[in-house]
């Protein structure tokens, strides 16, 4: 493990970086983990003093038994039970990510909370309000000064305290990860061919020690015709990233259902059924997919095996986390 601030004695404890990832990409000389820092951004995580009505805290949606994601709505709920766009991904391993959200709309973690906070179907807050209500309390202006050296609390602050708590969200030590690092796991027959299988069906798009190259792409799912989400379209506005979305990372994806950006599929089984028979011909089509993926109904028992090994116990029960 390798402390991003080795200044901060504090910091590996919260963040570092994992023998089997490359260094990340989260510019930590401008905001480096503190004790402090993390134990304030988790306090806002889980304050539904974020939304307007005082409901919805960012853990409502991003769920820590179920890799920080919303665990079993297809699209995920906020303020007065208003129901989003699209389904909640996961929170994890963020410092090595270089866009958010399934359309990329936002390219710098410090400026992510803003989106759901103001979104009308999310938190349907203000920012401003939302400090405001921060400043009332008899508990956050000792957090901030815990943190920051005073207790001025302002957006810089606010923002610089979620991204200490989300970039400490690391998952890494799946009983892949431990194969992959000779860690005293290794992987069943079953679980090794699934591998195998993986790495010439799969890891074109779920690749590295994340396992998604970050990429947008169509991947040949039927149009949602009562949502009509143009993915990344919406930010780019060019017709060749229409109904393309981000490749997701599939770390604890045997947690994390239901499935796609529209959560339309709720098992493994659901998914590797579209990629091997569901796949709908379109001009922005993936061209790795144009004819599909040939799978086995026992290739696709093997592959969900391994899946299986990507989910990190430790990460879902880590009471460091928890609110």
């Amino acid at each position: 493990m390798n402390s991003s601030d080795d200044s901060n004695s504090n910091a590996s404890v919260y963040f570092y970086k994992p023998l089997n990832f490359l260094d990340p990409v989260y510019d930590f000389s401008k905001n480096p983990v503190t004790k402090e820092g993390f134990e304030l951004g988790k306090a806002l995580f889980n304050d539904p003093l974020l939304s307007r009505d005082n409901t919805i805290a960012c853990s409502e949606c991003h769920n820590q038994s179920y890799a920080f994601t919303h665990h079993g709505h297809p699209l995920s709920h906020g303020i007065e039970g208003k129901v989003g766009l699209r389904n909640a991904p996961p929170i994890q391993n963020t410092a090595w990510q270089k866009e958010f959200f399934w359309d990329g709309g936002v390219g710098d973690l410090d400026l992510f909370p803003i989106a759901p906070i103001e979104n009308p179907v999310e938190m349907d807050e203000k920012l401003g309000n939302v400090l405001e209500k921060l400043k009332k309390t008899s508990r956050y202006p000792n957090l901030f000064k815990s943190a920051f050296g005073t207790d001025e609390i302002n957006t810089q602050r606010f923002l610089k305290a979620l991204s200490q708590f989300m970039n400490s969200l690391i998952s890494d030590n799946s009983k892949y990860d431990k194969v992959m690092r000779h860690q005293g796991e290794v992987f069943t027959l079953d679980e090794k061919a699934g591998y195998d299988l993986f790495n010439a069906k799969c890891a074109s798009c779920h690749q590295g020690a994340l396992f998604t190259d970050q990429s947008y792409r169509n991947n040949g799912l039927p149009i949602n015709e009562q949502l009509n989400d143009k993915g990344r379209f919406r930010i780019t506005e060019n017709s060749t990233d229409l109904y393309k979305f981000k490749v997701p990372s599939l770390r604890n994806v045997e947690l994390t259902a239901p499935y796609m950006h529209d959560g339309r599929f709720f098992t493994l089984d659901d998914v590797l059924n579209h990629y091997s028979r569901g796949v709908v011909q379109s001009e922005t089509l993936d061209p790795i997919l144009s004819k599909g993926i040939s799978l086995s109904e026992e290739e696709k028992r093997k592959i969900i095996l391994f899946l299986k090994t990507l989910t990190d116990k430790e990460f879902i029960r880590n009471t460091k986390f928890s609110n």
